[in-house]
């Protein structure tokens, strides 16, 4: 009995150790800080390297759907670190209306959005220890419509990383459906109901029809709620292609990651769209074994699993050679 209870003990210590190393950032250095935008202020954190003897450059975050916070719940601590290693800080910012950020990010556009980054950089370049000459943009997924109208307005911007961006919302929206559908081995019923269900939203969204009318008339089983119909009126015409050839004109180097198992945007589009416009401009890196967000596919389909590796070992929530990929296009850009 007592053997057993030592064990346990020596198990529980070593998970507390664990736990306590693999969240621990050494490398990072973050401020709290509150940014001034139009309408009010953004809450955020600026995470720059530990280590830093000198003004560094910033990247600047800009999130994916949903009501991210500026840390995205610590899954961004790991990019970060692996940011802060290639000498450059990270800027990221709780979205309006999240984590002490004023309004309400369903309220915006996309353009809204890039106008509010904009904002953001020109805050970060007068902060202390920071070199305004060197910054760059990071953005995930729906983060893929905003990056290329800061690149193309914002001077000054040294590069971009762009994670699992789409091209197109309307088509981004019906491949992740059918992937889904498939992923849950939908029956031909369940599918074509699915697919009636999606056209019928997009004729009430392109007709221009309020919320009242979407919930009188698209069928759907769990609707969108009032904010949610708001801001897919304002955005679902999103198209990255002519932003991304204006910036494919302006030469600025961008890193594109793919991963080879996302059911959310069709790879061999962005990929095929991004080397038509940007040419040479764009390195694409393909990583194997990974969802939407880059975390490892087995880590992002078990919830158990996830919510162990994240606690434990939240660096080994990425699929192997996403966050050095970051790391070593950050280097070569100096």
């Amino acid at each position: 009995m007592r053997c057993a209870t030592a064990t346990l003990l020596v198990v529980a210590v070593v998970l507390v150790v664990t736990t306590i190393v693999g969240n621990t950032y050494r490398g990072l250095r973050e401020r709290e800080v509150s940014i001034p935008v139009t309408g009010g202020t953004l809450s955020g954190v600026l995470a720059l390297p530990a280590d830093a003897e000198q003004p560094v450059g910033v990247i600047v975050f800009l999130h994916g759907d949903g009501p991210m916070e500026a840390t995205d719940d610590g899954f961004y601590r790991p990019i970060w670190e692996a940011l802060a290693a290639a000498g450059y800080a990270s800027l990221s910012w709780s979205k309006p209306g999240v984590g002490g950020s004023s309004g309400n990010w369903l309220e915006q556009s996309l353009h809204d959005r890039a106008v509010e980054a904009g904002q953001a950089i020109s805050w970060v370049r007068t902060q202390p220890g920071v070199d305004g000459d060197r910054i760059g943009l990071w953005a995930a997924s729906q983060g893929g419509w905003v990056f290329p109208q800061v690149a193309n307005t914002v001077p000054r911007i040294r590069f971009a990383i762009a994670v699992s961006p789409a091209i197109n919302w309307l088509r981004q929206g019906r491949f992740n459906l059918l992937a889904e559908l498939g992923r849950e081995g939908a029956s031909p019923g369940r599918r074509a109901e699915a697919i009636a269900v999606s056209d019928r939203t997009r004729t009430l969204l392109r007709d221009g029809a309020d919320y009242d009318e979407y919930l009188a008339n698209s069928g759907a089983s769990q609707p969108m709620s009032r904010d949610r119909w708001t801001f897919v009126s304002k955005n679902f015409t999103a198209d990255a292609t002519a932003d991304l050839a204006a910036l494919g004109g302006r030469g600025i180097p961008v890193l594109l990651l793919l991963a080879s198992n996302d059911r959310n945007v069709d790879i061999a589009e962005t990929e095929r769209v991004y080397r038509e416009m940007l040419g040479g401009s764009v390195e694409v890196v393909h990583i194997a074994g990974a969802n939407h967000s880059m975390a490892r596919t087995r880590v992002e389909d078990s919830e158990l699993l996830g919510l162990c590796v994240g606690v434990l070992a939240p660096r080994k929530v990425f699929a192997p050679g996403s966050l050095t990929a970051q790391t070593d296009f950050v280097r070569s850009r100096g």
